[in-house]
């Protein structure tokens, strides 16, 4: 029935579009294992096949709903996993684009679409019929049902219920309503906070005013301005973060505190973009979800349905962290200010913006050592090929071929064949890892297919990231962090690949966000292990690995000062959550939020005027919270960050690189996605019944 509805919606389509042309969205894809056809895709197919994709759910769930025989989970569960496909697959294309390409006609039917995909979110989630059916078959079968099965039954239930098929009439009318609105928040906010961010670019006259930079990053500073417009002859672009990279390194104090204010005021309303009255209506919509729900606010609503499970639990996470960071906070803060007192005198007052600046000179002068000194043994393809790859084939056997047949949206982009130690292919990997402006910040993973047994799917994943590309002739060179950031996008990518599920909904990645980013932190260890970092960190233009000297002290380096990284993410963390634990009736008006979140840092004992460390995200630019899927859950990657470390433990004290520890790692949770309890995955490997949070202190140095 799906491949009947599927052929019709088709014909319809082309024949509003083009006698001659088929929607390729619509079509199985000829492209080796099915990867989108980016040679044959248009930006104006993806309109028309939204629509038929979305109607022929709606037609799947009509059968469901009118299926006369008693409900089952074959005709209702399962039925209700088939209804989507078509439109997992067209949606994975395009929100890939919204994310990494997105030009003004993907953005203008990015507006069009969300609210039809709202829609028909509701019309699924408040189906009373539908959910009727469910329950029937959650009652009858959920205890003769086994493994994969019972758990996508339990989670499809689940599911329905939080999203409020249990509610009255009305308040599931205002459900509705709700979501809708925040939907068009999100994509709002998206926009603004891109157009933002692009138009806090730091324009600079003089070359001299960038000394410090290496040659390199002036060459891409100049790259910068061209390639927006040319106001000046260099630009300093913003990245997604509070902290810029270049101002480890700028000599001027006054850029360097203009690049600063640039990135914290981007967006909130002391230049021309403000994103604030968008973040308090999506607030108090949360908020009042949380309480049609039932619960006191968004984030008792959130973080039940987690490893967490309460506010209480994660606070007590948080302050433990906190009374141990603040006062190595402190010392390390008064090491740096008197260091810069050295040659500033006296009087000199350490600022967010000279942190980075004087903890780099100290670090030149203890360690002699500096960013220029190592990034030219941090190509980006040996990081990728001679690293990366190399860690993952090491540890899990898998091989990586370069496919130039298969198209992608970017010419930056690669593709890789990912083969498994069987010789079968395991699946298919692209790369995106530098910035544009048609790209919004940071770095993540996702797919254009997951893997599913029961679809027959290899899953076909992809990492982006956010690094400078080298003007033409010139090699690109990163930063130790995109060292790190690569390897941590990787691991999320390898939960992905070595999925080994019968389910599209249960496979990968699909897991609690409180341990999603576990893979992920854990694949970190590897860029610093002495066999991986000698086969990838070698000098772009000799092939030479790094020096023993040098590499002994950019080990050191590492955990050189680690305060600021810990006390970022603590205050971004509990800025998320201070939102979240707010009554609907308490959110702060637009113009109070910086007030709010100011009194936040203060009551859990990060405002502190004498350690100068900021949010890794405020409020105004905090995509992870406002537009993306972790409200009330930002704690998670200093939660799962916890799991990781105790996991390299394991990995250190059986051989770091020794395929079988690999193996039972991939067996017992990489390839397991969310087919059963995550606890009791982490147990198996580890052995340990909970998680040790004193070694996070420990890995990171403290």
């Amino acid at each position: 029935m799906a491949i009947t509805i599927a052929s019709a919606m088709v014909m319809q389509v082309s024949s509003c579009q083009d006698a001659q042309r088929e929607n390729p969205l619509l079509q199985e894809s000829e492209v080796p294992f099915g990867a989108p056809d980016f040679s044959k895709i248009q930006t104006s197919d993806y309109l028309p096949a939204f629509e038929a994709a979305i109607q022929q759910t709606r037609d799947h769930i009509q059968q469901i709903v009118e299926n006369q025989d008693s409900a089952t989970f074959e005709n209702t569960i399962l039925a209700l996993e088939e209804s989507d496909r078509l439109l997992d697959r067209v949606s994975r294309v395009f929100f890939a684009l919204t994310e990494a390409e997105k030009t003004p006609e993907i953005g203008e039917i990015e507006k069009k679409v969300q609210p039809m995909l709202t829609d028909l979110e509701n019309e699924i989630s408040f189906n009373k019929p539908l959910f009727e059916r469910i329950r029937q078959v959650y009652d009858r079968e959920h205890d003769t049902l086994t493994g994969e099965d019972q758990k996508l039954l339990e989670e499809t239930y689940k599911r329905f219920v939080r999203k409020g098929a249990l509610l009255p009439d009305d308040k599931m009318e205002r459900m509705k309503e709700i979501n809708l609105r925040i939907s068009d928040l999100q994509t709002q906010w998206g926009d603004l906070l891109s157009d933002a961010t692009n138009e806090a670019v730091v324009w600079v006259d003089k070359k001299e005013d960038l000394a410090g930079l290496s040659e390199a990053d002036i060459a891409q500073c100049q790259k910068d301005a061209e390639s927006r417009g040319g106001k000046a002859p260099y630009a300093i672009v913003i990245v997604n973060t509070t902290q810029q990279a270049p101002l480890a390194s700028l000599d001027n104090r006054d850029l360097r505190k203009k690049v600063y204010e640039a990135s914290i005021h981007r967006a909130d309303g002391t230049g021309k973009f403000n994103t604030f009255p968008l973040v308090v209506e999506i607030a108090k919509l949360r908020a009042e979800q949380a309480e049609l729900m039932g619960y006191p606010n968004y984030a008792s609503y959130s973080l039940e349905n987690t490893m967490a499970k309460t506010p209480v639990n994660v606070y007590d996470f948080l302050m433990n962290l906190i009374k141990a960071y603040v006062p190595k906070a402190d010392a390390e803060t008064k090491t740096i200010e008197n260091f810069a007192r050295k040659t500033q005198g006296a009087e000199f007052q350490l600022q967010p913006y000279d942190y980075f600046y004087y903890s780099a000179k100290m670090k030149k002068e203890l360690l002699d050592i500096s960013e220029d000194e190592v990034k030219p043994y941090f190509n980006v393809d040996s990081v990728l090929i001679n690293g990366v790859f190399y860690a993952a084939n090491r540890v899990y056997g898998l091989t990586f071929k370069e496919r130039k047949d298969i198209p992608t949206y970017h010419p930056d982009m690669k593709t890789f064949e990912v083969i498994d130690k069987d010789g079968k292919t395991k699946a298919l990997f692209y790369c995106d890892y530098f910035r544009r402006p048609t790209k919004r910040g940071g770095a993540w993973m996702d797919g254009f297919q997951k893997q599913s047994r029961q679809w027959n799917q290899l899953p076909i994943i992809f990492n982006v990231c956010n690094s400078a590309k080298a003007p033409e002739g010139q090699p690109s060179l990163l930063t130790w962090d995109e060292v790190t950031t690569m390897f941590h996008e990787f691991g999320h990518a390898l939960h992905g690949m070595l999925s080994d599920c019968q389910y599209n909904s249960l496979s990968g990645t699909s897991v609690y966000r409180d341990f999603v980013e576990m893979p992920s932190q854990f694949n970190e260890s590897f860029a610093s292990i002495p066999e991986v970092f000698d086969h990838y960190a070698r000098h772009y233009k000799t092939g030479e690995p790094m020096p023993a000297d040098l590499k002994e002290r950019m080990l050191k380096s590492i955990n050189f000062q680690p305060c600021y990284a810990l006390g970022e993410n603590l205050a971004a963390t509990c800025i998320d959550l201070a939102w979240h634990m707010l009554a609907s009736k308490d959110i702060p008006t637009a113009d109070k939020a910086i007030e709010f979140e100011t009194e936040a840092l203060r009551k859990v004992g990060l405002l502190n005027p004498f350690i100068p460390i900021s949010p890794r995200y405020y409020t105004s630019y905090f995509n992870h919270v406002w537009g993306g899927g972790y409200a009330a859950g930002y704690y998670s990657y200093l939660w799962t960050e916890v799991l990781a470390v105790n996991i390299a433990d394991v990995f250190a004290q059986r051989g770091a690189l020794k395929p079988e520890t690999g193996q039972e790692f991939r067996d017992k949770i990489l390839s397991r996605g969310n087919t059963g309890d995550l606890m009791q995955m982490f147990t198996d490997f580890t052995g340990m019944e909970q998680p040790d949070a004193s070694s996070l202190l420990k890995a990171r140095g403290l």
